[in-house]
């Protein structure tokens, strides 16, 4: 009788075990919270993580509908590797069927950063008079024929929307794989016609591709650190349904992890300890401060960032999450560019609208590049000003998204040292440009609601649009003020060396204001004159002179020689550099306004005169 008895209590505790803490197998893996297995809208399962098990030994993760095959879980962290299931052809030419596509707003799952695409076309032929050498594309060479026409990998992802001009394709895939194993296929590639073999871009895709999961992850971690296990119950109360519960040796815990009463002492004591050891830190810092001045700056309460924003962010200015980054960028597939900020990104937003996101770096500061960008240029609306359609402050991700200009950045048109430069710019080009920044300063100096300095004015900060239209960027150093100061109070140095004003480093140069964004613009467009002209002919000695007292010694000599004696042009180059020197007057109070230098563009060149001969050297 004892025996059946003590059966019966077993049978009776397993039972009351909830199924969704259970751990179940299929094959090799083993699926523990917050996967559930082959139970589709059940209480148990959490949207998108739930898996079949398919002949008892193959573990299917079913995503809109397509199978993938589950590789490996890492439920330390919290990631799943998986590939497609529903890859047909054959070896040599593997033929994909299914975009992967994620729904955010109603999955747990995320794409990573250690994940990168390759995008197959099949059934192609090439359009005339285009040479598909110029598409960095590598033909399945196991495909010859095997769908009428040949079909390509393409491995850059800046060429996903521009295939189309070199090819007319019957299909077009956009298939995951993990980044480090897409060299694989990089290295296999020769020069053009470039050709791989379908295995080796097989073996790849086969590899998968790595998924995140977030499903109560940090409750979940301190439920397991304690000796509970992870699941979800419903609870007997006024909400009923069910929730994350730690399940404990005396039964499920809904609020907190098991043993609370026992560690809540401990916990107690080495809060309390830690805030005592803080405070004494913080009065430390204070006192040696204000006694001895170690500190640069002395600490003023900055607000916190979210109420910064709602204070003095625009509410048209929408907000992302840092699930629609990755969603808008396709993982961060396509960098443009890299800078002391953090890295800059491509991406198209949901109405296809292209854009470029600035994901800050991770900072342990209060953010203040961040709230200045957003509080300054989201107060702008110029056609010679970035617009920017949103942010992300998602935890520690702050990111910036900004209408997409095509063309980069001024640097990179003529600023190098090769006379063979392609990109270098004609000098009507260049002075519509300098023309149309200047606009762009005088709003920001004049136009706006609250008044904003930049601080940051160089080549790099202008972008140019698909026809060459400048817009000022990069607002992290800028500063709001009242349209009524004239004197703007800044905490230590702010901008670039070469091209920040002699007030903002140094105090014996009258105080800061606006001018000291005319001085930046100065300097730039002196850079713009100098870089663009790399005919002429100067003489080891003028080489080594500082370049704005060359020019203003030379000014007709190098008017003519950078003109090709056009006199159209000579008009242009001299109005430049003269409005140039102008601004660079070492005290602020001589250089022009930017409405001034405006006007000076746009007037008669006859009626400018070169400035006082005091220059910073």
């Amino acid at each position: 009788m004892a025996p059946l008895l003590f059966l019966l209590l077993l049978l009776a505790a397993a039972n009351a075990l909830p199924p969704c803490s259970k751990v179940v197998t299929c094959g090799e893996h083993v699926v523990q919270y917050p996967f559930s297995l082959n139970s589709p809208e059940s209480d148990c399962s959490y949207p998108g993580l739930d898996l079949v098990c398919e002949n008892n030994t193959e573990l299917i993760l079913p995503i809109n509908s397509h199978r993938y095959r589950v590789l490996s879980i890492d439920y330390q962290t919290h990631s799943v590797v998986v590939s497609d299931a529903e890859v047909d052809g054959h070896a040599g030419c593997p033929r994909f069927h299914a975009n992967l596509t994620i729904d955010a707003t109603s999955s747990w799952l995320e794409l990573t950063g250690s994940d990168s695409f390759i995008t197959f076309v099949y059934n192609c032929r090439e359009k005339e008079n285009v040479s598909i050498s110029s598409l960095f594309a590598a033909e399945l060479s196991g495909c010859q024929g095997y769908y009428g026409n040949r079909s390509y990998a393409l491995l850059d992802n800046m060429e996903l929307e521009a295939y189309e001009y070199w090819l007319d394709c019957e299909e077009a895939v956009v298939v995951p794989v993990l980044d480090t194993r897409k060299q694989a296929v990089v290295d296999a590639i020769g020069t053009p016609p470039r050709s791989v073999n379908g295995s080796i871009v097989d073996d790849v895709v086969r590899a998968g591709f790595e998924l995140i999961y977030n499903a109560n992850s940090y409750e979940c971690g301190r439920c397991e650190s304690t000796g509970g296990w992870c699941g979800k119950w419903r609870h007997n109360n006024m909400h009923g349904g069910m929730s994350f519960t730690c399940f404990c040796d005396n039964g499920p815990i809904e609020d907190d992890p098991c043993g609370r009463d026992a560690r809540r002492t401990r916990m107690y004591i080495i809060e309390s300890t830690s805030c005592f050891l803080s405070l004494c830190l913080l009065i430390l810092a204070l006192f040696l401060n204000f006694k001895y001045g170690f500190l640069p700056c002395k600490p003023k309460v900055k607000p916190r960032i979210e109420s910064f924003l709602q204070k003095n962010g625009n509410q048209h200015t929408k907000r992302y999450t840092y699930a629609d980054v990755k969603r808008m960028t396709k993982s961060f597939a396509v960098k443009l560019g890299q800078g002391g900020f953090g890295a800059v990104y491509k991406g198209s937003l949901s109405n296809g609208c292209q854009v470029a996101v600035k994901m800050l770096k991770d900072t342990k500061g209060d953010g203040e590049e961040f709230m200045n960008e957003v509080a300054s240029i989201s107060r702008t609306s110029h056609v010679n000003v970035v617009t920017l359609f949103g942010f992300c402050l998602d935890g520690s991700k702050r990111a910036l998204i900004y209408e997409y200009m095509p063309n980069g950045s001024l640097e990179r048109y003529g600023f190098s040292n090769n006379k063979d430069n392609e990109n270098t710019l004609s000098w009507d080009k260049l002075f519509d440009i300098a023309v149309a920044i200047a606009r762009g300063l005088e709003y920001l100096h004049r136009g706006c609601n609250t008044r904003i300095v930049h601080f940051d004015i160089k080549p790099h900060n202008i972008l140019l649009d698909q026809d060459f239209c400048p817009k000022i960027s990069d607002f992290g150093l800028a500063k709001l003020c009242l349209n009524k100061e004239s004197a703007i109070s800044i905490c230590g140095a702010r901008g670039t060396i070469g091209y920040i004003a002699p007030e903002v480093f140094s105090k014996q140069f009258e105080t800061v204001s606006s001018k000291s964004d005319v001085y930046s613009y100065g300097m730039m467009v002196l850079e713009m004159v100098g870089a663009r002209d790399k005919n002429i002919n100067v003489d080891s000695e003028a080489s080594s002179q500082y370049f704005p007292q060359w020019i203003y010694e030379h000014l007709d000599e190098y008017c003519i020689s950078a003109s090709e004696i056009n006199s159209e042009t000579m008009q242009l180059v001299r109005k430049m550099i003269v409005v140039g020197l102008w601004c660079i007057q070492v005290i602020s109070t001589d250089r022009p306004t930017m409405t001034r230098v405006v006007e000076m563009l746009e007037g008669n060149t006859c009626n400018l005169e070169l400035p006082p001969k005091v220059l910073l050297s």
